[in-house]
């Protein structure tokens, strides 16, 4: 049976391009595991240029979230403290009677701290008793775990969207990390 790869989004603060890069190379670059979406060195895409929050995430929706089905934030140090990722975790999680959220799934990187809020209010702090929108899990040690995993989010996107747990009120300036 053929893999399916899905077009996956990649949240992430620059901070952490080479472990994102790395992250690119190894599951979607060597091993076709997924196909990147997103802002960076390895994959296609224009830096989105204002200050303005609604024009940056219908920019981010348009050119990005259109033809994505499911976020991978990759989560490092300081991810949590950051506003982009905080629109495109919003931006991935909106729905409506023609629009699809996206499945969101969280990876730790070796740098990690915390989840970002907005992803946080998506996981259960009593799973797997209580149910909950997003999943998380430590760096990929296998193509078939990622995979997986990408899956299970998709799944979720109409399984279980409504755990959705996506306030209009958003971050307005980085956090100090």
């Amino acid at each position: 049976m053929e893999q399916v790869r899905r077009k996956c989004f990649i949240s992430y603060h620059h901070a952490d391009q080479a472990a994102v890069n790395q992250f690119i190379r190894d599951f979607d670059h060597t091993h076709d595991c997924f196909i990147a979406r997103g802002l960076g060195e390895e994959m296609p895409g224009d830096v989105i240029q204002s200050t303005n929050t609604d024009y940056v995430m219908s920019k981010i929706r348009e050119r990005f979230l259109s033809d994505s089905t499911v976020t991978i934030v990759l989560m490092g140090g300081c991810t949590w403290s950051r506003r982009y990722v905080d629109w495109e975790i919003q931006s991935s999680l909106r729905r409506g009677q023609t629009i699809t959220p996206n499945g969101l799934l969280g990876i730790k990187l070796r740098s990690f701290t915390s989840f970002p809020p907005r992803f946080e209010n998506n996981l259960s702090s009593d799973w797997p008793r209580v149910d909950c929108y997003a999943r998380h899990m430590d760096y990929p040690t296998s193509t078939q775990a990622l995979s997986d995993a990408i899956e299970a989010a998709y799944a979720r996107r109409t399984t279980h969207d409504h755990l959705i747990v996506n306030p209009r009120d958003r971050m307005s300036y980085n956090r100090q990390c």
